[in-house]
């Protein structure tokens, strides 16, 4: 069995639309996919229409990345199986959502009355799936499309980083909340990219008493080293490992698409249904 956990699509910032996602993890082997779009459900629906209508063989689970932060850290919250309908995982997508909107209307009023870059906020979103979630990516575009900057890794290096003087942070949920949340709606909440996170170690242990039930060991970013790390510290707090590419766009400079191309041990999905049985029995 070949998985991936950790997939993007246009509802948030990958470069792919859902049923490109199922084309392409059907072209990469894949058996298990999950769409983890940044705080949105909404390619979920879509991919699983396209499997139905098409007759295509692939296992598709509902997730998400929930975008905080934390003492100034991106701590990154991944969620499997959570009921969508939920009241209060509604309440905090609906909250990340607004809060995506303010921080990108704020931006571009910065860039205008300091860089004078001028950019609607149309300009930005239609870069994105429509309800979808907007992010540093697509402003980043916006900018470039502007002719504000050559390239949007200019765009990154002047104007999208936490020292520019355009930048505003944005408000964010809690990870404990949105672990909390993630598990109070029937859900399984997994710790993503750890090695991004410096205090890693420390945060994990605070959020198990909020309902942490997994680290994503496995994971483009982790050496073999952090993966054995982090292994160890899911088998510390009782936590199941889960891993992913968290593929967001065909790679360009290997030439192929990263979906499925980093290892991920087949019994994580067996861990994962195991875990989702146990919950719905608790």
């Amino acid at each position: 069995m070949k998985i991936d956990l950790h997939i993007h699509t246009t509802y948030s910032d990958g470069m792919l639309s859902p049923e490109e996602i199922v084309d392409t993890a059907v072209g990469c082997n894949l058996d298990v996919i999950a769409l983890t779009d940044h705080d949105n459900v909404l390619s979920y629906q879509i991919a699983c229409d396209y499997l139905k209508k098409n007759n295509i063989n692939l296992e598709i689970i509902s997730g998400v990345e929930i975008n905080t932060i934390y003492k100034n850290y991106e701590v990154h919250i991944l969620g499997y199986f959570m009921d969508k309908n939920n009241n209060d995982f509604i309440k905090m997508i609906d909250f990340q959502q607004k809060a995506r909107i303010e921080q990108t209307h704020q931006i571009i009023d910065l860039l205008a009355k300091k860089q004078g870059i001028k950019i609607k906020f149309e300009d930005v979103q239609k870069l994105v799936a429509p309800k979808g979630s907007i992010g540093r990516p697509h402003i980043a575009r916006a900018i470039t499309n502007s002719g504000g900057t050559a390239n949007v890794m200019e765009a990154y290096a002047k104007f999208i980083n936490n020292s520019s003087d355009v930048y505003v942070e944005r408000k964010t949920v809690s990870p404990h909340d949105a672990v909390e949340v993630i598990s109070e709606a029937g859900g399984i909440p997994v710790f993503a990219h750890p090695i991004d996170v410096d205090i890693a170690d420390d945060l994990t242990r605070e959020l198990v008493s909020y309902g942490l039930r997994g680290i994503e060991a496995y994971h483009r970013k982790h050496s073999p080293a952090a993966v054995e790390h982090f292994s160890t510290l899911a088998e510390q707090y009782g936590l199941i490992v889960t891993g992913g590419s968290d593929f967001h766009a065909p790679s360009m400079n290997h030439g192929t698409i990263l979906m499925g191309k980093n290892f991920v041990p087949d019994w994580i999905y067996d861990k994962l249904i195991i875990e989702k049985k146990r919950i719905d029995l608790a």
